[in-house]
């Protein structure tokens, strides 16, 4: 069976959310939705996760027996179940949400990737193809390039000459792509790269950082203290480093520590954020600040991506159209020279 797409999840979540809210257990509730399976696909994961249910009574073991879900939402609905707030969890699941935010992303990206592509054409186009011309006009002048063009013409050369090897480079860039967004140890490695880059640091620390808060205001609402939920959120978090601070977090809590205080020195939240925990600590209201901080988080995410996606398009615009135009203007200013002293 194939993994659900972000659409699909955000439905189930839906659903169960409303059979629970409904006061209608998980187990007549999934029953309920296999009687109305629209599909032999979703009725047979609905068997599956029936079966589950049956045999273990939890629905986060059912979820997980059919390796179609997700590990954070999995983890989410671990949680729900131990809290008793299941119905709540569930319906903070936002995967339409996702859904939107990844279809505008790749909206966004479509258009500049097109014209990449086109650009990079465009450009092997005058290396392989139009450089030789000017070369042979050159010649007939009783001349021939010299640096910077004679250079690039040489590069369109050996495009031409081993442009095998250039598609198997292209074709392995390809299927590195590809690996580091479909596997687990791809994303891994992704993630390990995205560290060491500023911009996409921030991102990965705040998405962590996002889904610690979201799932401490569950646990913390339920009455659980604080080490226990820290415990459970842990495998929200797939970070590896996000999940060294939590541990850190765990031990200045079991050394005594006050939670606000335990999450600044371990360097989980700072500024603003810290100041609201602390704040949160003293007054009782840990959840709801919790749950105020991972929606700040949400929003700064946001905000960083879309500032990203609008200054893409206008940078490569430029950046591409100097590569052209530096290209002609390296034969066409020593032909105009030439041209002029005839």
């Amino acid at each position: 069976m194939k993994p659900f797409s972000n659409l699909e999840l955000s439905s189930f979540c839906g659903q169960i959310a409303l059979i629970l809210k409904a006061g209608i257990s998980s187990l007549e509730g999934l029953t309920i939705m296999q009687e109305d399976a629209s599909s032999p696909y979703e009725k047979e994961v609905l068997d599956a996760l029936l079966k589950g249910m049956q045999e273990t009574g939890s629905l986060y073991q059912a979820m997980e027996s059919t390796e179609l879900y997700p590990s954070y939402m999995l983890h989410m609905v671990q949680i729900g179940e131990e809290t008793g707030t299941l119905d709540a969890v569930m319906g903070s699941l936002h995967y339409a949400r996702e859904d939107a935010i990844r279809k505008s992303i790749r909206n966004s990206i479509t258009y500049p990737m097109i014209m990449v592509a086109m650009m990079a054409i465009v450009i092997v186009v005058l290396l392989v193809k139009v450089m030789p011309v000017f070369n042979q006009v050159f010649i007939q002048l009783g001349t021939e390039m010299t640096g910077f063009s004679r250079a690039l013409m040489n590069v369109g050369t050996a495009i031409n000459r081993y442009s095998i090897v250039f598609i198997v480079i292209l074709a392995v860039i390809a299927g590195f792509i590809f690996y580091g967004t479909r596997s687990d140890s791809g994303r891994s490695l992704f993630r390990s790269i995205g560290y060491k880059l500023g911009f996409t640091r921030t991102i990965y620390e705040e998405i962590a950082a996002c889904r610690f808060a979201s799932g401490m205001a569950l646990t913390l609402s339920s009455g659980i203290n604080p080490d226990r939920s820290m415990e459970l959120v842990t495998a929200l978090n797939d970070d590896p480093v996000f999940r060294r601070k939590i541990d850190l977090c765990i031990e200045k809590t079991q050394e005594g520590e006050e939670l606000s205080t335990a999450l600044f020195h371990s360097d989980m939240f700072s500024g603003v954020y810290a100041r609201m925990a602390s704040i949160g600590s003293k007054t009782g209201s840990m959840d709801k600040v919790m749950e105020q901080i991972a929606g700040l988080y949400q929003d700064d995410i946001d905000t960083r991506m879309n500032n990203l996606l609008a200054v893409l398009e206008p940078t490569l615009v430029v950046l591409l159209s100097l590569i052209v135009g530096v290209i002609l203007l390296s034969v066409m200013l020593p032909l105009m020279g030439i041209m002029s002293s005839i």
